[in-house]
């Protein structure tokens, strides 16, 4: 039997940068008030087409997230090149995310951001706790594409662009 140390987080990091991801944002009406939530997400993904589900994953930690989830529905915003600005502010905790950012309602009345190149309206099917985030595995109800434009990419800590071989 061999023993080895434990990963430290910010070796963790390091290795699972090198792995390409898209930006969302997850944006909602918040359900006490109607006001306007969200946050920048990196850990995306498909999960199934029947019955459609995705998934992401959401720090314990996050004091965005619990506004987002007060909403009946939400909307994954999948963010386009141009969107580099609109992700940082979303990607920060107390900004305010919404002060330049036009959007309109999906069918669910979720934000669905101007310049978005698609947009998937969801609703939380499960919740489960791993380690220090939750995977949100989310119905999906509506979804479209929004805009043209490349996706905003993120790799070893920064953006990134999308260039076709």
């Amino acid at each position: 039997m061999t023993c080895t140390a434990p990963v430290e987080p910010r070796r963790l990091r390091t290795v699972a940068g090198r792995f390409t991801t898209g930006v969302v944002a997850v944006t909602a009406l918040r359900g006490s008030d109607g006001a306007p939530a969200g946050l920048a997400v990196n850990s995306f993904t498909s999960v199934s087409l029947d019955p459609p589900l995705v998934l992401f994953c959401v720090a314990r930690t996050s004091t965005s997230w619990p506004d987002v989830r007060s909403a009946d529905r939400f909307c994954v915003n999948i963010l386009g090149e141009g969107q580099r600005d609109l992700s940082a502010r979303f990607a920060t905790s107390g900004s305010d995310k919404f002060g330049e950012a036009s959007w309109t309602p999906s069918p669910g009345g979720a934000p669905v951001l101007d310049g978005s190149i698609g947009w998937i309206e969801c609703s939380v099917e499960e919740e489960i706790p791993a380690g220090d985030h939750d995977v949100v595995i989310a119905r999906v109800h509506d979804l479209d594409t929004h805009h043209e434009d490349s996706p905003l990419l993120f790799f070893r800590g920064l953006y990134g662009r999308y260039a076709q071989l």
